[in-house]
C-alpha cells in the first residue's frame, strides 16, 4: 500500500517546508523508492495563475499545463520527477469543485459542510496520487499551523490517517529554534507552543524538523523529544546550509530518511547518495566568475524568477563557474542608462512576463547585446522583445510592437507579435493561454538544434501572444532564423542569430525543466557563450581566479 507523508509548518512561513519534502524525496528516490509530491494551499484563489508577481512569486507551469505554486519546482528539481496540476490542491480549487458537485446534486440535498464534504473533497485529492506505482506520496500543508484557512488542511490529513491505517502515514512538523543574541542562547519555547497548536488539531507528529541559524546541541534536541513526546530519533536538526542542494545531505546526516523508512516499515534500498554528493561536490568546487543579468519586470522578489536563477547555477555547476547574478529592473533600463546598466556584464537574461510596464528596457537591453555582441537569452516575453527590437532596428519596421500593448491611442502599424486567428474568437483570455508542453521542429544546422543534440523537443510554455507569421519571411531575409516551429509550421518557437556569440529566444519556458545534475540545454550552451567570451576578453580576472583544492571540498556528511 503506498506511504504517506505531511509536512506542515508552524511559528513563521518561510522556514523551508518545501525544501525539507523536497528533501526527503530526494533520499527515499535515492534509496529506489517511487515517489510523488504534492502541495496543499489554503489560499482561496483556484490557482496561483492570476496572482502577483511581486507577491507570490513565479507560477510553475506542468507539463499538462497546470499554474501552480513555485514548491513544485523544487519538488520537480530534487526528486527528478515531471508533476501534474494534480500535485497542487488550493483551497479555491476544493471549494468550487464541492460548489459544483452540489449544484450537481450530487450531494442528495444533504447541507453541504467544511466537515465532511470539504474535508472528504481533500483527501480525494490526495488519495488519488496514490496509485499503484508509487510507494510513498509527500504532501507539504502550505501555511502555518493557528492560521484560519489551514484548518480544514489539517483536519483532513487527520482524518487521512485513520482511513488508510496509522502505519502508513508519518506527520513531520517543520519549526523554529531561534538563537536570542542578548541570552547567548537558543530557544525551543516557539517549537513547543507550535507542537501544542499542531496536537490541538489531533495531530500528533512523529517528526519534528528544527530549523536554526546554527547547530543545534545534543541536549536540546533531547529536551524538544521529552516535551513534545517525540523519540529523540524524530528530532532532526536542520542549520542553514550553504547551498539549497546540501539540504538532503544534511537531512540524512541528522537520520532523517532512516527514521521515516523504519517508521513506515518501507522496505527500501540502501542508499546511493553518491551522485548527489558529485553534484554538491561541484557546487564547492565552482572559481570561473561570471556576472549574468536578468533584466525583468519583476526583480525586486527574485522568486518571481526561481526557475530561471536556478536554471542558471545549474548550468554554472557544470562549467564550474561562480554566478553572480545581477538583478536589474527593465524600467531602468532605458535611453542613455542601458550601458551604465549593462555594461559590466558578461550575458544578459530576458525573462517572462506580462503587461507594458518595462517592456521599452527589455527592448533597449535586447538591441544593446546584439550590437555588442553580449550573449543574449530570451524567454517567452524575452523572445517576444528581441523579436520586436531586431524589427525597429533592423528591418527598419518603425513602431514595431506586440498588439499586446495596442491602445486606442496607439496601435501598432507592425504587430510582429500578435494574437492568432484563432485565439481572437475566444472572449475569455485566460481560454487564450497557451499551457503546458508543447513539441518544436527543430531547424536542421540551428544553433538550437545543437544544443538540444536532437530535432524535435518538448517545452513548456505560459503565454498568449505569438511571433506574428506573416513576418516571418521578411525576419529571415534580414538574419534573423526561426530555428524551431511548431510541428505544422504555424507557430514560432525559437529564434536565433547565426552570426552573434549567443542571440537565442524561445517562446517557451526551459528553465522549468532544468535539473542540477542535468540543465537545461539552452542555459548550458548560454553561460558557455558567455564563459568564452569573458575569458577572451579579460584573461587576467580569471587568472586572479584560481580551482579550489580538492581537499578544501568540505561536504564529507554521511
Amino acid at each position: 500500500m503506498t506511504k504517506h507523508v505531511f509536512v506542515t509548518g508552524g511559528v513563521v512561513s518561510s522556514l523551508g517546508k518545501g525544501l525539507t519534502a523536497s528533501s526527503l524525496g530526494n533520499l527515499l528516490k535515492a534509496r529506489g523508492l517511487r515517489v510523488t509530491m504534492q502541495k496543499l494551499d489554503p489560499y482561496l484563489n483556484v490557482d496561483p495563475g492570476t496572482m502577483n508577481p511581486f507577491e507570490h512569486g513565479e507560477v510553475f507551469v506542468t507539463d499538462d499545463g497546470g499554474e501552480t505554486d513555485l514548491d513544485l519546482g523544487h519538488y520537480e528539481r530534487f526528486v527528478d520527477e515531471n508533476l501534474t496540476q494534480a500535485s497542487n490542491t488550493t483551497t479555491g480549487s476544493v471549494y468550487s469543485s464541492v460548489i459544483a458537485k452540489e449544484r450537481r446534486g450530487e450531494y442528495l440535498g444533504k447541507t453541504v459542510q467544511v466537515i465532511p464534504h470539504i474535508t472528504n473533497e481533500i483527501k480525494e485529492r490526495i488519495a488519488n496520487l496514490a496509485s499503484s506505482d508509487v510507494d510513498v506520496v509527500i504532501t507539504e500543508v502550505g501555511g502555518t499551523v493557528g492560521d484560519i484557512e489551514i484548518l480544514p488542511f489539517l483536519e483532513a490529513i487527520r482524518q487521512y490517517r485513520l482511513d488508510v491505517g496509522r502505519q502508513n502515514v508519518c506527520y513531520i512538523h517543520v519549526t523554529l529554534v531561534p538563537f536570542i543574541g542578548p541570552a547567548g542562547e537558543q530557544k525551543t519555547k516557539p517549537t513547543q507552543h507550535s507542537v501544542t497548536e499542531l496536537r490541538s488539531r489531533g495531530i500528533q507528529p512523529d517528526v519534528i524538523v528544527c530549523r536554526s541559524d546554527r547547530e543545534i546541541p545534543d541536549g536540546l534536541r533531547e529536551k524538544i523529544s521529552n516535551l513534545c513526546d517525540v523519540p529523540i530519533e524524530g528530532i532532526i536538526a536542520a542549520p542553514d546550509a550553504a547551498s539549497l542542494y546540501e539540504i538532503p545531505l544534511r537531512m540524512h546526516s541528522g537520520g532523517l530518511d532512516t527514521y521515516v523508512c523504519n517508521l513506515l516499515q518501507l522496505g527500501a534500498d540502501e542508499i546511493d547518495l553518491e551522485p548527489w554528493r558529485a553534484l554538491v561536490r561541484r557546487v564547492e568546487s565552482v572559481w570561473k566568475p561570471l556576472r549574468i543579468g536578468i533584466v525583468g519586470k519583476y526583480v525586486s522578489l527574485p522568486d518571481a524568477y526561481l526557475s530561471v536563477a536556478e536554471a542558471l547555477r545549474h548550468a554554472a555547476f557544470a562549467h564550474s563557474v561562480d554566478l553572480e547574478i545581477d538583478w536589474i529592473m527593465s524600467d531602468h533600463v532605458e535611453g542613455l542608462l542601458v550601458e551604465e546598466q549593462l555594461e559590466h556584464l558578461d550575458g544578459v537574461v530576458l525573462p517572462g512576463g506580462f503587461g507594458e510596464r518595462g517592456v521599452e528596457g527589455k527592448i533597449a537591453a535586447a538591441g544593446y547585446t546584439r550590437e555588442k555582441n553580449v550573449p543574449c537569452l530570451g524567454l517567452c516575453l524575452g523572445m517576444q522583445v528581441m523579436t520586436i527590437e531586431f524589427a525597429r532596428h533592423v528591418m527598419n519596421l518603425h513602431g514595431a510592437h506586440s498588439s499586446e500593448f495596442d491602445s486606442q491611442d496607439a496601435v501598432t502599424p507592425h504587430p510582429v507579435i500578435d494574437l492568432m486567428e484563432s485565439q481572437r474568437k475566444v472572449e475569455d483570455k485566460g481560454g487564450t493561454m497557451r499551457l503546458g508542453a508543447y513539441v518544436a521542429v527543430l531547424a536542421e544546422g540551428s544553433r538550437v538544434a545543437e544544443l538540444y543534440g536532437r530535432p524535435v523537443v518538448q517545452e513548456r510554455h505560459r503565454h498568449r501572444y505569438e511571433f506574428n507569421p506573416r513576418y516571418r519571411s521578411q525576419f529571415e531575409e534580414w538574419g534573423l532564423v526561426c530555428s524551431g516551429v511548431s510541428p505544422d509550421g504555424k507557430l514560432v518557437e525559437f529564434v536565433e542569430l547565426p552570426d552573434h556569440p549567443f542571440w537565442i529566444g524561445t517562446q517557451a519556458h526551459p528553465e522549468l525543466k532544468s535539473r542540477p545534475n542535468r540543465p537545461a540545454p539552452l542555459f548550458d550552451g548560454f553561460i558557455a557563450a558567455a564563459l568564452e567570451r569573458a575569458e577572451a576578453a579579460d584573461p587576467e580576472r580569471f587568472a586572479k581566479a584560481a580551482p579550489p583544492v580538492a581537499d578544501q571540498v568540505s561536504i564529507t556528511l554521511d
